[in-house]
């Protein structure tokens, strides 16, 4: 296993609790939108402690970046990222695929599921092959929405937010379940790109088997 030791270019915060991590490029280091790394901190007691980050740069960037949810509520890796600053360094590894875009359908999200989702989009806007792909994009609160405008500019419409835990006007009240879903849905011989925590991956998994959709679930 190949491993890069790289320095922390910028941090930035995406929302009260994720944070943009841009760091350093290896040479000749190559992915495709929606694969990841597996990450480690360069410090002491923490080179060994690996954890799965998906990319949300484009290949053709000349720094990597990974968008993070940190974790306060208990000492772990997230935690000690938070901690970091510009100038520290990660150790990372080689690409592995967590997903590779399989054509036009409807992703959904919950929470940081979205970032193997960010690259894709991002992708999708620079080559003008957007089309009709749609996101659904479901988290507790407004504040917890990572990178709303910048969905709201790639998608427009096909851009759906629903809050499950805060009822405010322009945003839907619901959770991603089988009224919802054929509420926002009319056809589901498509795709359906599905990440987020795992009740809510498999329950989406199960409705969508029902109403005759094909899933595609993407690890965290």
């Amino acid at each position: 296993m190949t491993e890069h030791i790289v320095a922390i270019l910028d941090i930035t915060p995406v929302t009260h609790n994720v944070k943009r991590f841009r760091i350093e490029k290896p040479a000749g280091y190559k992915f495709v939108p929606g694969q990841a790394t597996d990450v480690s901190i360069n410090k002491p007691g923490w080179e060994a402690e690996l954890r799965p980050f998906t990319f949300t740069a484009l290949n053709h960037w000349d720094f990597l970046e990974f968008t993070i949810k940190i974790y306060n509520d208990h000492p772990g890796v997230t935690n000690q990222l938070g901690k970091l600053k510009v100038g520290d360094s990660l150790r990372i590894h080689d690409v592995w695929g967590a997903i590779h875009y399989q054509g036009e359908g409807v992703f959904i999200a919950g929470g940081a599921g979205v970032t193997p989702f960010i690259a894709i989009f991002r992708d999708l806007e620079k080559e003008g092959k957007v089309g009709n792909n749609k996101l659904i994009f479901s988290n507790k609160t407004r504040q917890d929405i990572i990178l709303e405008e910048e969905f709201q500019r790639i998608l427009g419409p096909n851009f759906i937010n629903t809050l499950t835990d805060e009822a405010i006007p322009g945003y839907d009240n619901h959770r991603v379940d089988e009224v919802y879903l054929r509420a926002k849905v009319k056809d589901f011989n498509q795709n359906f790109y599905i990440c987020g925590p795992d009740p809510m991956v498999a329950a989406i998994q199960s409705t969508l088997k029902k109403l005759g959709g094909k899933s595609i679930v993407v690890e965290l």
